[in-house]
């Protein structure tokens, strides 16, 4: 099946108030976001709509049961200046193995290929220069059903939204091995 995405591009970029020489991780996001709702047994109204809230149900049962999943990834540029995600259908096997364990929809191929994509392009502006950063890319769905009962949900939101990012770890990280609680 063929999903149109529609886009709705920012007013006003923050591309300027980014200091891409110090860029702490999971801090700053980019101007847009990919977002489809599952419903009646496929994906539907996917767009990419600029970077802000979502208005939520007090009810909604990801909130209560936990029905949420998530992955990451990263984008660099090639040497011509093009967004390259390593690997990105290995990303997408293991996000449908999450939504098979937690009773959610899979993303097509075809979605989630055209949604990164189309989302890249849009912002590739945000993939730093910089060394040792990169465009964080974060995928995940979430259950939106309005309902407070034991059952899983039937309706979904699946988003993908960016930021530039430096290393995870800043600082070296100190390990404490212990073999008595394995």
């Amino acid at each position: 099946m063929a999903y149109k995405i529609s886009v709705e591009k920012t007013t006003q970029s923050k591309l300027n108030e980014i200091d891409f020489n110090h860029l702490p991780f999971g801090k700053h996001f980019s101007d847009h976001m990919f977002v489809a709702d599952y419903r009646d047994g496929d994906w539907h109204d996917c767009r990419i709509v600029p970077f802000g809230n979502f208005s939520i149900h007090p009810a909604l049962s990801s909130l209560h049961y936990g029905q949420a999943i998530f992955e990451g990834m990263k984008a660099e540029r090639d040497a011509d200046g093009n967004p390259i995600v390593f690997r990105p259908l290995k990303n997408l096997n293991r996000f449908n193995i999450s939504a098979d364990r937690m009773a959610m929809p899979e993303i097509p191929e075809e979605l989630f290929i055209n949604a990164l994509d189309k989302l890249l392009s849009i912002d590739k502006d945000w993939i730093p220069n910089t060394p040792h950063s990169s465009l964080y890319i974060r995928p995940y769905m979430f259950a939106t059903e309005e309902f407070v009962g034991i059952k899983p949900a039937e309706h979904f939101r699946f988003c993908i939204f960016t930021g530039p990012v430096g290393a995870y770890y800043s600082h070296p990280v100190k390990v404490f091995i212990h073999d008595k609680y394995v």
